[in-house]
């Protein structure tokens, strides 16, 4: 299992380097792969007692009055901003976080009731929880009849 973690691990290192090179290279010609801005990691689970939606968003880093949270539907909205730390008296062996804005929305799978959604941020992990709404009654059961009126006798004789 620890060769697998190595492989993966190297292919992301590349990855990221492959990103570096051709994002300087097409970027002094104006044709820039890179996004500004970044996506950030989030878990989304179920709880029972009471049933609500929680999502855990990965934000480490940036401060609480940068975050913003919206709720319609059942989307949820992430935005806000990493800012970056003075660089200017840093010469950087490696740079793998990821600074500038982000919007992340993420579908949920169930209705919720949004005026009743509560957030926290500590440890630079944002935790929403949104309570499951009561589904509406959307099943009938429609009776069947037996038999039924016989059709007229002139509904059978025009067919």
């Amino acid at each position: 299992m620890p060769r697998e973690r190595d492989l993966f691990a190297n292919f992301e290192r590349m990855r990221r380097e492959m990103d570096e090179l051709f994002g300087d290279v097409f970027g002094s010609v104006g044709l820039t792969s890179r996004r500004t801005g970044f996506s950030p990691a989030v878990d989304v689970f179920y709880a029972d007692d009471p049933p609500r939606a929680v999502v855990h968003a990965e934000l480490a880093g940036i401060d609480a009055g940068d975050l913003g949270l919206e709720i319609q539907g059942r989307a949820l909205t992430l935005t806000g901003h990493r800012r970056e730390v003075d660089a200017e008296s840093r010469v950087y062996q490696q740079l793998e976080i990821e600074h500038g804005p982000f919007r992340r929305t993420i579908e949920l799978g169930a209705e919720v009731v949004a005026e009743q959604a509560r957030a926290t941020y500590q440890d630079g992990i944002l935790r929403v929880e949104l309570p499951l709404a009561d589904a509406p009654s959307h099943t009938r059961s429609v009776p069947i009849e037996r038999g039924g009126p016989a059709p007229a006798q002139s509904d059978v004789e025009q067919r």
